[in-house]
């Protein structure tokens, strides 16, 4: 049985697992915002069309110039990409052939990337449920290490890694030369956001990854950003296609980082929505990941959680399945934050599962 490798796209799930798609469902695979794009790109949309008929600009300019301004970075220490696939290929292109550990678990892109670039891969299994970050347990592997993948806020889990302990091992790295690539694609839905942008001239060996797809609800565009030492970012650079930013992508973009009130809306809306989950949970005896952001991982810790997605399947609920995530192996199933009426739905649906469950 081959499972989707990631989320959306819910008829190639149904496919793999042989059950039948219902006439209508609710897809909780996907973690973009739940409040949708911005009221600015949705008013300003139509106006793009006129930029299809011209290359766009390779340099990302405008893009380049505002986020830097931003970030408070140099222009040289960033680079946009089609999205953050693009972005993770062109670190693993960079590492080719090269020794690589990644914190485990995580997004399956960075095994898949490092691995099509003939990489060593060395997986590091965080323990659940807490998936504390074992700073000691990695300091012995780090010496053989060229590069290592983080992600936090963690996909699957939504957990955000204490900072003393992500700074101890950036530490450990740079005195190793082992780069870092840290993954921040879910920062930005953190109450109190924190990105470890501003050690960037303080670790010459850390290159930070972001996704403008989750915040924005515009994965179809396909955008997102390095940033890294310029050093960095000139190597990566070699290695993009002229053009995979598209023109759409780029004026999309610039009115996105302009969109600070629609993010701050989405937090607060967010962690509104997270708390009545939980109660819910609470009651219903499931076992439950405390994130941090828009996902979390949950799990019945009385049952296979295949039997869980099949039944949740049949039901027009779409789960993230976790097979392919080293340390998790399918025993949890990962559900997206969405909105009230889905939330209505999908408690009814484990409230019928725990009545279910006493019969199996």
């Amino acid at each position: 049985m081959q499972l989707p490798l990631h989320g959306s796209n819910p008829q190639y799930l149904y496919q793999s697992l042989r059950v039948t798609m219902p006439d209508s469902f609710y897809d909780f695979s996907a973690n973009i915002n739940p409040l949708g794009p911005p009221a600015g790109l949705k008013e300003q949309w139509p106006s793009f069309f006129e930029s299809i008929l011209e290359y766009p600009d390779h340099e990302n300019r405008e893009l380049t110039e505002l986020a830097a301004s931003m970030e408070q970075v140099s222009e040289k220490s960033i680079l946009f990409g089609n999205g953050g696939a693009e972005l993770i290929s062109l670190t693993a292109r960079m590492l080719a052939g090269k020794n690589v550990l990644i914190i485990q678990p995580a997004f399956s892109e960075y095994a898949a990337a490092c691995l099509a670039n003939q990489c060593t891969i060395t997986n590091y299994i965080l323990k659940e449920p807490e998936w504390k970050l074992d700073v000691e347990g990695l300091l012995p592997l780090i010496k053989e290490q060229d590069a290592l993948y983080l992600c936090t806020p963690n996909n699957p889990t939504g957990m955000s890694y204490a900072k003393e302990d992500v700074l101890q091992l950036l530490t450990a790295c740079q005195k190793e030369n082992c780069l870092v690539i840290l993954d921040e694609a879910f920062y930005d839905f953190v109450i109190d956001p924190f990105t470890y942008r501003t050690y960037l001239s303080y670790f010459v060996n850390l290159i930070i990854l972001r996704s403008m797809t989750k915040m924005f609800a515009m994965p179809g565009v396909r955008l997102g950003y390095v940033l890294a030492h310029p050093g960095i970012i000139d190597v990566l650079k070699s290695f993009k296609p002229h053009w995979s930013v598209s023109s759409l992508a780029q004026k999309a973009g610039s009115i996105c980082l302009r969109e600070v009130v629609h993010q701050q809306e989405t937090v607060k809306y967010i962690e509104k929505q997270k708390r009545q989950l939980q109660f819910f949970y609470k009651t219903t005896g499931l076992v439950v990941s405390q994130s941090s952001v828009n996902f979390y991982l949950l799990r019945d810790p009385e049952l296979d959680a295949r039997h869980l997605l099949t039944y949740l399947l049949e039901r027009g609920i779409v789960p993230r399945h976790t097979f392919n995530f080293p340390g998790l192996d399918g025993k949890w199933l990962r559900f997206a934050v969405k909105g009230e009426r889905e939330h209505a739905v999908l408690m009814e649906e484990f409230t019928q599962w725990k009545k279910h469950r006493s019969t199996l």
